[in-house]
C-alpha cells in the first residue's frame, strides 16, 4: 500500500504538472495517472488501496465540500434565489430525459435501462466543479451575481436528487414497483441533511469560542465529525432519509455564518489538506475506469453522452430564464454544469454488480462520461470565465 501512495502521490503530481504546461486541467493528468497505474492497464496499484478506494474518494469528497460550506456565505445565496434552488434538480432531469430519448435508439436499450443509465450519468462532479467556483470567488469574478456560489449550491444538492432517482429505477429494475413515497426522500434527506450540519456547525462555532485550541486541532475534530454524519446517513438508511455529503457542506456553511473570522482560517487548513486529498481523488476515479469497454463502445456511447450533455446545459438555460445574468453569464452557468466523475465512478458499477442486463453498457458510458466531460468541463471553465464573466467583479489589485 505504501508503494502505491507513492506511485499516486509522486506520478500523479508529476503528470498534474505537465499537463498544466500543456495549458490542460491538472486533474487530467490525473486521471491519466489511475488509468494508467490502475488494473487495467499496468495494474501497479495494490488490490488493498484498491479496496478502499471508494472511502478514500469519499474521504476526498468530505475535504471538498467542507472548504466550500467555509467558503459561502448564506447572504449570497439569498440574492440567488430560485435559480439556485432550480439547479439543484432541473439539469439532472432534462439529461435523465435526453438519456431516455436518445439512448434506445443508438444503443438498443430499453427505455427503463435508459433511465437507470440517465440517472448514473446525469450528477455533476463537485470534485471538479467546487475547487474552480472556489476559485473565482477568490478572484471576486462573478460574485456580484453570486454566480460561483449558485452553482456550488446547486452542484452539492443535485448529486442527492440523481441518487434517489437512481435508487427508484434501479429497484423498477429488479421487479419492484413504483412508490411515490421514493420520491419524497428526495426533499427529506435534503432538509435533514441541513438541519443536523447546521445544528452542528453552531454547536462547533459556540464550542470554540469558548475553548481556545489550535486550528490544527479543530480541524481534526471538524473532520471526524464529518464522517461521522456519513457515518450516520448509512446507519439511517431505510428509516430516516438523509444526506451526509449535505450536512458537511451545512456544517462548514453554519461556522462561516456564526465565526466567519474562524471560517477564514479553517478554510486556510483545508486549501492544505486538499493539495493532496485532489490527487488521491482523481488517480482513484482514473483507477476505476476501464479503456477496454470504452474503447468497445465505439461513437453510439460517445454521441450519447454528448447528446445528453446538450440536454443538461438546455436545463441550465431553462433555470437561468428571467434572471439579470447577462449571455455571456448564462453560457459560463451551462458549461460549468457539465463536468462529471465522482458519482459515476461510485455507481457506475452499481447495475452491473446487481446482475442487471444493462449493466455493462451502463458501466461503459459511465466510464465514457468521466473520460469526455471531466477535461472536458474543467478545461472549458478555465478557457471561458475571464470572457464570459467579464471583468467588472475583479478587484483592483486582482485586475492590475
Amino acid at each position: 500500500m505504501l508503494t502505491s501512495l507513492a506511485l499516486i502521490f509522486l506520478v500523479g503530481m508529476s503528470l498534474g504538472w505537465i499537463v498544466t504546461r500543456l495549458r490542460l486541467p491538472s486533474l487530467l493528468g490525473m486521471l491519466l495517472t489511475g488509468i494508467l497505474l490502475g488494473p487495467y492497464v499496468l495494474d501497479l496499484l495494490d488490490a488493498s488501496i484498491l479496496g478502499i478506494s471508494a472511502d478514500l474518494r469519499q474521504l476526498a469528497l468530505i475535504i471538498i465540500l467542507t472548504r466550500a460550506g467555509l467558503s459561502l456565505n448564506l447572504e449570497d445565496l439569498k440574492k440567488v434565489g430560485r435559480p439556485a434552488v432550480l439547479l439543484c434538480f432541473v439539469p439532472a432531469c432534462f439529461e435523465i430525459v435526453g438519456m431516455v430519448t436518445i439512448a434506445p435508439r443508438l444503443l438498443g436499450i430499453s427505455v427503463l435501462d435508459a433511465a437507470i443509465m440517465g440517472a448514473v450519468v446525469a450528477a455533476v462532479s463537485p470534485a471538479v466543479i467546487v475547487p474552480k467556483m472556489l476559485r473565482l470567488m477568490e478572484l471576486g469574478l462573478g460574485t456580484r451575481r453570486s454566480i460561483p456560489q449558485m452553482i456550488l449550491a446547486g452542484a452539492s444538492v443535485d448529486d442527492v436528487f440523481v441518487i434517489v432517482m437512481f435508487t427508484a429505477f434501479t429497484g423498477l429494475a429488479q421487479g419492484g414497483t413504483f412508490s411515490p413515497a421514493t420520491f419524497v426522500q428526495i426533499p427529506v434527506s435534503i432538509v435533514t441533511g441541513i438541519a443536523v450540519g447546521l445544528a452542528v456547525g453552531v454547536a462547533f462555532g459556540a464550542a470554540y469560542r469558548r475553548i481556545h485550541v489550535r486550528d490544527s486541532v479543530k480541524v481534526v475534530v471538524l473532520l471526524s465529525v464529518s464522517f461521522l454524519f456519513v457515518a450516520l446517513e448509512n446507519a439511517v438508511k431505510g428509516i430516516v432519509p438523509f444526506s451526509g455529503l449535505l450536512a458537511v457542506m451545512s456544517c462548514g456553511i453554519a461556522i462561516n455564518r456564526r465565526r466567519p473570522e474562524l471560517a477564514v482560517r479553517l478554510s486556510g487548513k483545508y486549501n492544505r489538506l486538499w493539495v493532496a486529498a485532489e490527487v488521491l481523488l482523481f488517480v482513484l476515479v482514473g483507477a476505476t475506469v476501464d479503456i477496454g469497454y470504452a474503447a468497445a463502445a465505439g461513437a453510439a456511447a460517445v454521441l450519447v453522452v454528448l447528446g445528453a450533455l446538450v440536454f443538461r446545459m438546455v436545463g441550465v438555460f431553462v433555470c437561468l430564464l428571467r434572471t439579470p445574468l447577462s449571455a455571456k453569464e448564462r453560457l459560463f452557468c451551462m458549461i460549468a454544469y457539465t463536468p462529471k466523475a465522482t458519482v459515476q465512478a461510485a455507481i457506475g458499477s452499481v447495475p452491473l454488480t446487481m446482475g442487471l442486463g444493462c449493466g455493462q453498457i451502463v458501466l461503459t458510458v459511465a466510464v465514457l462520461a468521466i473520460l469526455i466531460t471531466a477535461p472536458l468541463g474543467a478545461f472549458s471553465i478555465d478557457l471561458t470565465y475571464r470572457r464570459l464573466l467579464g471583468r467588472a467583479d475583479v478587484p483592483a489589485e486582482t485586475a492590475s
